[in-house]
């Protein structure tokens, strides 16, 4: 298996290596031939990756101690969804997905642009290979996934018991994959850049995959949330980790960017705006990996100090360099005659939405690494906590929400003083109104006050968007509301899908400000027959039963959850011991409705008296953070899923590519 999967990894490199070679000579002699050979080297580099991702597999499956990845983050005893969720578990076997997915992705690009975007595809997959070559280096030479471990123990170390939860078997996966597609618009871009084919064409090729990697940003996201709120038993999801912060950093960067594009397919402007943003979209998935993979920046979610820290800068550097050199090469072909007319409109609502998203993505990049510059120039490291994010970026938030209402409603170029009074008076109404029931139900704190008006406003905008639609056709073609709805968002797909990804990101952002500002906290210690109240609830502590497995020991508390006298639920908060690891962990019990979470943890047993100490948290409205993910990954399949017109020409392409093989079926059967 070692050798096997060394030799595959080695092969891997040489066909990236060959691939960009092909492509450069192909494009010199303006050979076909050439160019078709470099296409099927990425073909095959992506079979060789995979073989080797199968052959780590496999020795995981197998509890292959002979391995060292195998040995240090595995064992027999560990469940068998976790040793494939190993694979993502380690450095060298992360990196190793990494690349399987980049390569995935290369192949995909390579068999897209066979007869289409032939003027820049070899450009494209130039870039693509220069990627996958690096990353292929590293496993080649570096961080070395098949290295023997010698002598052979007879158990492995196991995964690190934070890693042991369901949500690590989706988390890293939907991550990776938002991060990785990245390099796809990313290489369009370079291509663009290369050639002098600045129009609209690749982003018009690259759209679908710019949603994709948001779409898998925003899921893996959501999950890393969710995972941190159930794994590590702090009543929170969110904590301005510096990985948390390396995740959220591309996925604002590239909703400026997927906002941006539309002023620029409609308005012909910000063309280096949106070159720009891709390449620093890019850029921070390195830097992510960077900060993941180096050590320099302490985190639950980072890996162990390695020596990949200066290849993944030095590289990142270099990306960062050259992109940079070419933009500012194309500077003058670069300018659109278009201009912004007025600040009162959907240009410039986008324009100041993107400065925003900039703004904060900027702000939270300053507060992850400011620790680093002020421990390398002061020789203090001066940690930066939540309380600067939260304050930073907390205002910030609240003009995206504003800027959200306003941009789908206001005019094009310029916006009336009609426009503004038919469109806005209703959501401004529904605002007002909603913020004035906040104050009369005892709500005083003016974020609160702001956050909850402005977030009634964008419904209200986005109901007012919905109604229109559905009267408007129900009045043209004479459909009732639900059909007339249905056909609506089919037929107007990137439009209304958008619209409900904005109905995902209300329901997240009021999710975040009443789990932050209402959140009830109570530490309360008890013996057996016990209890104690949380808001509503009273909770009865019943006792302790425990069991053990080869794996693990697992000590749970059985509560009895009720609410005025009527009991509603046992819940079992448990301390677990993971043997191997020799390392305890936590596992939360949560109670979850629409209105709050009761979030139970067993913080302690006194083995002499029987009294058991819980730390409970009641969170009101975080069931709406994970509902606002669902909804907007939701809006984004609607986004991405081909409407009427894209069918018809995918159809039609269809059609063409099978007269063509046809016809030369027909002719091969007359030449024989």
């Amino acid at each position: 298996m070692t050798l096997i999967g060394q030799l595959a990894l080695a092969l891997g490199l040489l066909l990236a290596v060959y691939s960009i070679g092909a492509n450069i000579y192909g494009l010199r002699r303006r050979s076909g031939e050439v160019l078709a050979s470099a296409r099927h080297a990425l073909w095959a580099m992506t079979a060789m990756v995979a073989l080797a991702a199968c052959g780590l597999w496999t020795g995981l499956l197998r509890s292959d101690f002979s391995l060292e990845y195998v040995a240090s983050y595995s064992s027999t005893t560990l469940p068998t969804v976790y040793k494939i969720t190993a694979l993502w578990g380690g450095q060298q076997g992360s990196l190793l997905f990494w690349t399987l997915l980049l390569s995935i992705f290369s192949a995909i690009v390579a068999f897209q642009t066979r007869e289409r975007n032939s003027e820049i595809a070899p450009y494209v997959l130039i870039v693509m290979a220069a990627v996958a070559v690096f990353f292929l280096a590293m496993l080649n030479f570096v961080t070395r996934p098949f290295d023997a471990m010698i002598p052979v123990p007879a158990q492995g170390t196991d995964l690190n018991p934070l890693l042991q939860n369901y949500w690590m078997a989706i988390h890293p996966p939907s991550l990776y994959t938002g991060y990785v597609s990245t390099t796809v618009p990313f290489a369009f871009a370079t291509a663009a850049l290369m050639t002098g084919r600045l129009d609209d064409g690749w982003i018009r090729s690259t759209r679908r995959w710019a949603l994709f990697s948001w779409f898998f940003l925003t899921l893996g996201n959501m999950f890393g949330a969710r995972w941190a709120y159930e794994v590590l038993g702090w009543g929170g999801y969110w904590a301005w980790d510096p990985v948390e912060n390396a995740a959220f950093m591309p996925w604002l960067v590239m909703t400026a960017y997927l906002h941006s594009v539309m002023v620029q397919e409609r308005k012909d402007m910000l063309k280096v705006w949106n070159l720009a943003l891709i390449g620093l979209a890019f850029a921070l998935t390195l830097f992510g990996t960077f900060i993941t993979r180096s050590g320099v920046i302490s985190s639950v979610h980072s890996f162990t100090q390695s020596g990949l820290g200066p290849y993944f800068l030095t590289f990142l550097l270099v990306v960062v360099v050259a992109y940079t050199g070419l933009l500012l090469s194309r500077i003058k072909d670069l300018r659109s005659p278009a201009e912004l007319e007025s600040y009162l409109s959907r240009e410039a609502a986008f324009l100041f939405n993107n400065l925003v998203l900039v703004g904060i993505a900027f702000a939270v990049f300053w507060g992850t690494v400011f620790p680093v510059i002020s421990e390398a120039v002061r020789g203090v490291k001066i940690t930066v906590g939540p309380p600067f994010f939260n304050k930073v970026n907390g205002p910030l938030a609240l003009a995206l929400i504003f800027l959200m209402g306003v941009g789908p409603l206001i005019a094009w170029r310029r916006a009336t003083r009609k426009n503004l009074v038919q469109s806005f008076t209703a959501p401004a109404v529904v605002g007002i109104v909603t913020g004035l029931l906040a104050y009369a139900f005892g709500i005083r704190g003016w974020y609160v006050l702001t956050g909850f008006s402005l977030a009634a406003f964008v419904l209200g905008t986005i109901v007012v968007e919905f109604e229109r639609g559905v009267l408007a056709r129900g009045r043209m073609v004479h459909e009732r509301p639900p059909r007339a709805l249905v056909n609506l968002v089919a037929k107007n797909n990137r439009r209304y899908g958008g619209y409900i990804v904005h109905l995902g990101v209300v329901l997240a952002f009021v999710a975040i400000i009443g789990s932050s500002f209402f959140k009830t906290e109570v530490k309360q210690s008890v013996k057996p027959g016990q209890s104690f109240a949380v808001g509503p609830y009273r909770l009865v502590y019943l006792g302790l039963a425990s069991f053990e497995t080869a794996h693990l020991e697992n000590l749970s508390a059985r509560v009895n959850v009720t609410r005025d006298g009527r009991s509603l639920e046992v819940i079992e908060p448990a301390k677990l011991f993971f043997k191997r690891q020799q390392q305890p962990a936590t596992r939360v019990a949560i109670r979850s409705t629409l209105a709050a979470d009761l979030y139970v943890v067993l913080a302690g047993v006194d083995d002499k008296t029987g009294m058991a100490t819980f730390d409970v948290f009641l969170t009101p409205l975080v069931s709406w953070l994970w509902l606002g993910g669902l909804t907007m990954a939701l809006g984004t399949v609607v986004t991405m899923w081909p409407n009427a017109h894209e069918r018809e020409v995918i159809a039609a392409a269809a059609r063409r590519r099978m007269g063509e093989l046809e016809r030369q079926l027909a002719a091969e059967v007359r030449g024989t």
